[in-house]
């Protein structure tokens, strides 16, 4: 006998249900039958139409068709038309302050739920503009001859497929207005079906575009690209194979990526930026493929909340994990004694100490170290420090934090792209002696659901 299909038939049928709350994802959560369901486009306390996209053993999953009573307070109008099936957002029907309390509300959740904590005070959300603020992304290619198009953008939404979609509104303009543009011109390449992504970074005054193919380009797809770029004002790398690969196509010899941190008066956090012509700054170089925040408005201010947090003095020993190109580092360096800047990635503290040395900040130092791996033989391991800063990838710091009982800081900051794991090492600071006194979001990512917050730990 035939093996039956795992996967049962969607139901075409149109369900009425009352939401009753938020997932963590932004998904209404909605129960039929004494089942949960998890409805894209719902909202609490609204009583909706939706379909079902998919069935599963302990929940389904469904997408709003209709908003049949009690449209929430808190509904606005998407502003891309693509939402929905472009799997870059998922919160844009939500009101951007509405956004910023649901995630506030996870990250106070997950303090309570893995912590049994509570920060004593809560930190205002850092706010900056949610459209046009990402300078980073990589944005995958299908050529698709059905539909005689390249299709140039993030996924749709629970696919694999690229969307079809003509901009991208989260997108820095230089880029996001461009999308229609880059797809026509890929559509003209002869190895069009050969283009696998495009990998964006956008300084201050330069955008650089990394195209990634999977076979030699010919003269002629190799002069349109050059024109495109030219017209467009705009950077061009080739990556043929791995990231050791990636060349500059136009111009030939590439100006330096960069962007400029504005050094506010850190003592003085209300004091407003003078204009940027008369302000001291710090020089941010990088290249391309490297690690930078994608929204610098938030960066800005997350910077200089640091900074206060870490109430700096001339005196201080300064140990900053995960520093990357020393974004944090460099400003740090400013108030301090000595940093130390620790980090993964060699190119990345090549180009810290790039930085510093352009910027005339002989007061830091930066080692190449696995922060995963054994310590032992490091040689900033035994030193004391009196302020750390922690801005570690979504997994955590949870293999570092043990030798906290050594550097022994007074005051810990922590950045979380994940407040998963940002709970859990709170648990673990705790267990150290620490205290969570004061922790906030950072709405680095608008209309998405990812959650990056900012918490201070002191010793008790």
């Amino acid at each position: 006998m035939p093996r039956k299909s795992r996967h049962k038939r969607v139901s075409t049928e149109l369900i009425t249900s009352e939401i009753t709350q938020l997932s963590h994802e932004g998904r209404g959560i909605a129960h039929v039958n004494g089942k949960t369901t998890f409805v894209f486009g719902a909202l609490p306390a609204e009583t909706v139409q939706f379909k079902y996209t998919a069935i599963h053993r302990q929940f389904d999953e469904a997408v709003v068709v209709n908003v049949a009573e009690n449209p929430s307070p808190n509904r606005t109008t998407p502003p891309c038309a693509h939402f929905g099936v472009c799997g870059g957002c998922s919160l844009q029907h939500m009101t951007n302050d509405a956004q910023r309390r649901h995630k506030q509300k996870i990250l106070l959740e997950h303090f309570q739920h893995q912590a049994n904590c509570q920060p004593k005070e809560i930190l205002p959300p850092l706010l900056g503009n949610a459209l046009g603020y990402r300078r980073k992304a990589r944005l995958s290619v299908r050529y698709v001859p059905k539909k005689n198009a390249v299709l140039v953008g993030f996924r749709e939404r629970g696919t694999r497929y690229v969307a079809l979609i003509n901009q991208c509104e989260i997108l820095h303009p230089v880029i996001g207005h461009k999308i229609k543009a880059f797809s026509e011109l890929l559509m003209r390449l002869e190895k069009k079906s050969d283009i696998a992504q495009l990998e964006i970074a956008v300084g201050d005054t330069i955008t650089a575009v990394i195209i990634r193919h999977m076979s030699e380009l010919p003269n002629h797809d190799i002069q349109l690209l050059i024109s495109f770029a030219k017209e467009n004002h705009l950077h061009f790398y080739l990556q043929p194979k791995g990231p050791e690969t990636i060349h500059a196509l136009y111009p030939a010899v590439p100006e330096e990526l960069f962007y400029e941190i504005a050094l506010n008066d850190t003592q003085n956090p209300e004091r407003q930026r003078v204009e940027a012509g008369n302000q001291q700054s710090i020089r941010m170089s990088f290249k391309p493929d490297q690690f930078t925040q994608i929204n610098q408005e938030i960066n800005m201010q997350m910077i200089d909340r640091a900074m206060q947090l870490l109430e700096l003095k001339s005196t201080d020993r300064v140990l900053d994990l995960f520093c990357g190109i020393g974004n944090f580092s460099l400003p740090i360096a400013k108030h301090c004694a000595t940093v130390v800047g620790i980090e993964g990635a060699e190119s990345a503290i090549i180009q810290a100490k790039k930085n510093a040395l352009e910027n005339n900040i002989n007061n830091a130092e930066f080692y190449t170290q696995d922060l995963i791996q054994d310590l032992q033989n490091a040689p900033w391991r035994k030193s004391k420090y009196d302020k750390v800063l922690l801005d570690p990838a979504r997994a955590g710091a949870k293999e570092i934090l043990p030798y906290f009982t050594t550097w022994k800081p007074q005051r810990i900051v922590y950045v979380s792209c994940n407040p998963i794991t940002l709970a859990r090492d709170t648990a673990d600071l705790i267990a150290l002696g620490y205290t969570l006194e004061k922790a906030g979001v950072m709405d680095m990512f608008p209309h998405t659901e990812h959650v990056e917050a900012i918490a201070l730990f002191v010793t008790k």
